[in-house]
């Protein structure tokens, strides 16, 4: 799956959250130096694997980083090659600790569980935690109603991020939708965001290594853009918060786009050494003009809803606080015009485009796969997984 969102830099190598399994092996006992005593530590062990939340992918990696100096003190190791990006990110980690003192990573390390349970307890007992946890147990949300098909991004708690069965889905939900009494297909995003773009565990369940991660990516990719090609009737989208990623590239196969104003697109390629995607290389430029879309997908620059606007990728932008009101009374009276009047517009207006958006699908797809693979964009990616984390 392209990758054009800071998330997606992580997506292109297993999965931390996943593989990191915290080490359990004896200790070198030693008489303790600090407050930290070898029973605090072991305690400490046990705790981190009763957290009911996972603390993401830094804190695992200096958890990691402060056990192995705990016990067996600076990093002695050799570096891993550079496609090994799991052991690669733990050896930086690591590394990073230099001369620390073993009892001083162990006080460290108790003090880091202690701080991290006490945070996982609070949000246990927050007001919605149960509700944010079954919201994000079902990556997208789809409802038929007034002659919509509501295609909805469900994980508040991590930004709208999207999966491969959240990709999965959404194809078959267009599909559905393109053969249903339905008359358009709206997407929007549960929460502050739209979407954050790429989930970081997309790649993790490749077993072939790297190769075969681009390989399944670019194939997924490639299918999930022509599903949106394809699809026959008006495809809105409600923009309520912060775009990123494949979620802004898609906007130029919409046929309309709404916006809060507290709404901003980003696409970052060039800083994780990637290209374009989503056919935004060809919709872009003609959306908005070379110069302002070299703007946006060379350089990265975020734009505000209101530039976005300007630019033409979005129709119109609402205050965050009528944005609700507004857009669906607006879209359930559009439902209410013949739809195959509509179908039938749609149809002519993107008739002569549908060969050219193919090819140029196909050929991003292509180019992405290959810079997947590319040192530049394996040093970008290994740049912000094994970027220091903030204690």
């Amino acid at each position: 799956m392209a990758a054009v969102t800071w998330n997606r830099a992580r997506c292109l190598c297993p999965s931390l959250l996943q593989v990191f399994r915290l080490p359990v092996a004896k200790l070198h006992l030693g008489r303790p130096t600090m407050r930290a005593s070898q029973q605090d530590f072991e305690n400490a062990m046990n705790q981190v694997k009763l957290l009911k939340k996972d603390p993401g992918n830094e804190v695992k990696l200096r958890l990691y980083a402060l056990y192995k100096q705990a016990t067996d003190g600076p990093c002695n190791m050799p570096k891993p090659g550079v496609f090994d990006f799991v052991n690669k990110a733990k050896w930086d980690a690591w590394s990073a600790l230099g001369s620390l003192p073993k009892e001083t990573a162990r006080q460290n390390y108790v003090d880091l569980v202690s701080s991290l349970s006490s945070s996982s307890e609070t949000s246990s007992q927050g007001k919605h935690g149960a509700d944010e946890k079954a919201q994000d147990s079902k990556g997208i949300l789809v409802t038929s109603e007034d002659g919509i098909t509501k295609i909805t991004f469900n994980r508040p708690t991590k930004k709208n991020a999207i999966t491969f069965q959240m990709y999965q889905d959404i194809m078959l939900a267009l599909k559905n939708a393109s053969t249903d009494n339905t008359v358009m297909a709206v997407f929007t995003g549960t929460g502050d965001y739209y979407s954050s773009g790429n989930d970081l565990t997309n790649f993790t369940s490749a077993t072939g290594g790297m190769e075969e991660a681009a390989n399944k990516g670019a194939v997924v990719l490639r299918e999930f853009v022509n599903s949106f090609i394809d699809f026959p009737k008006p495809l809105v989208a409600v923009v309520n918060g912060p775009a990123v990623g494949i979620s802004v590239t898609l906007l130029g196969l919409f046929d309309a786009v709404y916006a809060s104003d507290k709404a901003t697109f980003h696409t970052p390629f060039s800083q994780l050494g990637q290209s374009p995607e989503a056919c935004s290389s060809y919709t872009f430029p003609k959306i908005m003009g070379p110069a302002k879309a070299a703007e946006v997908l060379l350089f990265g620059k975020k734009l505000t809803a209101r530039e976005a606007w300007a630019q033409g990728l979005v129709t119109e932008v609402f205050p965050e606080s009528t944005l609700e009101t507004e857009v669906w009374t607006r879209l359930k009276t559009y439902a209410k015009l013949p739809p195959n009047a509509m179908r039938i517009s749609k149809e002519l207006i993107r008739k002569n485009e549908k060969e050219k958006l193919y090819a140029v699908n196909a050929e991003e797809c292509t180019t992405l796969q290959a810079r997947w693979l590319s040192e530049e964009c394996i040093n970008a990616i290994m740049s912000f997984v094994s970027r220091k984390p903030k204690l």
